[in-house]
């Protein structure tokens, strides 16, 4: 089989339209897991994403009279664009058909490149089924993002290139893993030149299906698979590509949404380039190979695939790459409910930075907070036990889906009874200890009802705070906060606050 596939990838037709990406070096992460990582920068390519290889080199061969009557694709993403620069390059028709829920940013992408555009199904197997009709009534060629000898042989090319980059030790080459026809193409090419270079795939925990394959010694279907690395969500891994991945795939790496979060960030750390969750899966696993196994000083090289992300989704990402790293601790954490108690729970954290507080008043006994602390990577165990040990009920959220990702914003809503609750926006800085700064000089003379602050990056925090002051006490209080040094703005009356966080009967 490899004497088969050495021979479509050397004489691979890419370089029309394709370009030979750099290797960098990524100097923080090489730095922090003892090992030289290297990034294969395919989110480069004029299409961002490594997909232009494989469509090029199957467009490129087929007979004229196959140009001429055009060819055909399903696809939501980086292929469709891969298939239309391809054809608008050999001046051939191309007809992409991707699910009707396809954003328009990525159907606009494929009309710039000149492709036509079919919007049919709601998801990819009803768009696939629908482009193998069409391509059998209009005579079209249908070009698989996966499953085709000529598409592997030119993903194969990014292979290629690495060896001919880097003539040194390679410990292994980190790939991640959709349909399977980039890492098929790569390990086609590295184990028939290098066998000694480890072929290591990498998925999502959610979209397994070259790991599950491989377990059972045959394909298999998933039920169903996560949608957050889209570029990879594929349910049943080729047939061409499992037949080479069997053979020369050493291993396959899982991870998680979080990981690929923290991936996408080190990326950005170290090349200032933002990848797409799919194109970060080669850095995630590099890294967790690296931490689980132990390895040190050996060369290893991640696959950075592409880098066609949605701008909206980089504030999710941004949010869960420090929980990824274990930088930060989500925790909730329920205290007593008097003047004071908020204080005393400050100062057992210390000056640690707090990521994120969300806190409403719910009665008299006790009070649950959502907190999140910044932990630098390593004292989230230490913090868990030193508050259990001052008698704090804590629960870690680590891998708590739900909280993370909607119960953190759920916190809050009416509380029960009157309050006496003036509300107001801070500024704090973002520094250590501000927060604990005015809460001691608070003293305790009124109790917090309402809290919610989230870290913004930026060189201040902004608090929502409401707090229980009597009438009576109001003006004391507003002398106090002009004594603190904070900026303020009251929110009392503020029509957001009163329709969904006001308390129920009015002080």
């Amino acid at each position: 089989m490899l004497h088969k596939y050495i021979k479509r990838i050397l004489r691979a037709r890419v370089y029309d339209v394709a370009v030979e990406t750099p290797l960098d070096a990524a100097p923080g992460l090489s730095r922090r897991f003892g090992n030289r990582i290297l990034i294969k920068r395919e989110d480069l390519q004029p299409v961002f994403s490594f997909k232009l290889r494989g469509a090029y080199n199957k467009i490129a061969g087929l007979s004229e009279a196959a140009r001429q009557a055009g060819v055909i694709a399903a696809s939501a993403g980086n292929h469709a664009q891969g298939v239309a620069l391809s054809a608008q390059k050999l001046g051939i028709r191309a007809l992409i058909v991707m699910p009707c829920t396809t954003p328009a940013i990525k159907v606009d992408a494929v009309r710039n490149l000149g492709g036509e555009t079919v919007l049919h199904g709601d998801a990819y197997d009803e768009a696939y089924e629908h482009a193998l009709r069409l391509a059998d009534e209009q005579n079209l060629t249908f070009v698989h993002p996966y499953d085709d000898p000529e598409v592997i042989a030119g993903q194969a090319t990014v292979g290629v290139e690495i060896l001919r980059q880097h003539q040194g030790d390679i410990h292994a080459i980190f790939v991640p893993v959709g349909g399977g026809g980039l890492i098929a193409g790569i390990a086609a090419y590295v184990k028939f030149v290098r066998p000694d270079i480890k072929i290591i795939g990498v998925e999502p925990d959610d979209a397994d299906g070259l790991r599950r394959a491989l377990k059972a010694e045959r394909r298999v279907v998933l039920k169903q698979v996560g949608l957050f690395a889209d570029g990879v969500a594929v349910k049943q891994v080729g047939r061409e590509p499992f037949h080479i991945a069997h053979q020369y795939v050493d291993e396959v790496v899982t991870v998680n949404t979080d990981e690929i979060c923290a991936a996408i960030k080190d990326i950005f750390d170290d090349t200032r380039s933002v990848a797409e969750p799919a194109g970060a899966l080669g850095v995630a696993g590099a890294k967790k190979y690296a931490e689980t196994t132990g390895l040190q000083g050996q060369t290893l090289i991640a696959i950075e695939s592409g880098a066609n992300v949605n701008f909206d989704r980089l504030r999710h990402v941004a949010e869960r790459a420090e929980v990824g790293e274990q930088r930060e601790l989500l925790m909730a954490v329920t205290t007593p409910e008097r003047p004071g108690s908020f204080l005393e729970f400050c100062r057992v954290l210390g000056r640690r930075g707090v990521t994120e507080f969300n806190y409403r008043y719910s009665d008299d006994s006790a009070a649950h907070l959502f907190v999140g602390v910044r932990t630098g990577g390593g004292d989230g165990r230490e913090l868990l036990a030193q508050l259990r040990e001052r008698g704090y009920q804590v629960l870690d959220l680590a891998g708590n889906e739900a909280a993370v990702e909607h119960i953190r914003y759920m916190v809050g809503g009416h509380a029960p009874k009157l309050l006496h609750e003036v509300v107001y926006s801070f500024e704090f800085p973002e520094r250590p200890g501000a927060l604990l700064k005015f809460l001691e000089a608070m003293s305790g003379r009124w109790n917090i009802s309402l809290f919610h602050y989230r870290n913004h990056g930026a060189a201040f925090g902004r608090v929502l705070m409401g707090i229980q002051v009597p009438k009576a006490e109001r003006k004391i209080f507003r002398q106090f906060l002009d004594t603190v040094g904070f900026a303020y703005r009251e929110e009392t009356q503020n029509p957001a606050y009163r329709l969904f966080a006001g308390a129920s009967e009015r002080g």
